[in-house]
């Protein structure tokens, strides 16, 4: 059965679908997106009380409520200096060293951080030797993306790609799925060096966003295409630790590149399939 799954993911207009449903997502459509939502919440086993309006019938389009905020306070936010935190509600799909370029998928998988980035190799070269992260979005779970730590965005690049699924089986069966998948590329710089952080799309997530740029996609491009921000002065962009930078218009997920030396350690408990929850300890920072 999973492997036809994974031969269905090659064979269907996976662009075709995810469009069309993102176009569903944004209609507002009265008793049929609230039935929808409603379905969804049951079928996810969503938890609402965590969301700022816990009724389906608070939201417009399905969008919004994809997107739908957090209780203040619901996500308290570490502000030990010491610790980066969790950018996202996710699960940890893998996360350690990056070596020799490679980056570790799943067991027998590996792909290049060059190829990550979007074959740009200024930018892979400030990560050599560095450490990963990768989280993974269900489409239960809050889909806004928050800061790790302070930052001041220096680059965005835009990568065209497939759009298979990456749920775990997909990461355990397609080589190079993260490399491969439409994405968009965040730099910044931060107080222990370049941190990037890479929006990865999926089979039918309608849309990355960043709180700079908006929309970024749709609509897609077939090349890359590249933005460069002032790091210094009045028009210089910096985001606090635990600030938005990003949203998904359904689950996907989030891959963090940090420089080599940037981290000490990962912080207790993460690891492959470990549970995050924004704002809480991620790693610590080297000394």
């Amino acid at each position: 059965m999973d492997k036809i799954k994974i031969a269905l993911q090659y064979m269907m207009p996976k662009h075709l679908i995810s469009r069309l449903v993102g176009k569903f997502a944004a209609a507002e459509l009265g008793s049929i997106t609230t039935a929808g939502i409603k379905w969804f919440i049951k079928q996810y086993k969503i938890d609402m009380s965590e969301a700022a309006q816990s009724e389906a019938e608070a939201y417009k389009t399905f969008n919004d409520f994809f997107t739908r905020p957090l209780k203040p306070g619901i996500r308290p936010l570490c502000n030990d200096k010491e610790y980066i935190v969790h950018p996202v509600d996710g699960a940890v799909s893998q996360c350690g060293p990056i070596k020799d370029g490679q980056i570790f998928q799943a067991k027998g998988h590996e792909y290049s951080s060059l190829a990550l980035l979007g074959n740009q190799v200024d930018d892979a070269k400030r990560f050599e030797e560095g450490d990963f992260a990768t989280i993974y979005l269900a489409p239960k779970d809050y889909h806004r993306i928050h800061m790790p730590i302070k930052g001041t965005l220096s680059k965005m690049t835009y990568v065209p790609g497939d759009l298979f699924s990456v749920n775990p089986l997909t990461a355990e069966n397609v080589p190079g799925l993260f490399a491969r998948n439409e994405r968009v590329v965040a730099l910044f710089e931060t107080e222990i060096g370049p941190m990037a952080m890479v929006l990865v799309g999926a089979t039918i997530v309608a849309s990355i966003e960043t709180v700079w740029a908006g929309t970024v996609t749709p609509p897609t491009g077939k090349k890359v295409f590249t933005w460069d921000y002032p790091t210094e002065g009045p028009d210089a962009l910096t985001l606090d630790k635990g600030d938005e930078m990003g949203r998904f218009k359904l689950g996907s997920t989030v891959v963090m590149l940090f420089a080599k030396d940037a981290l000490d350690e990962f912080a207790e408990a993460v690891e492959p399939g470990a549970v995050t929850r924004m704002g809480q300890p991620f790693a610590k920072i080297e000394d």
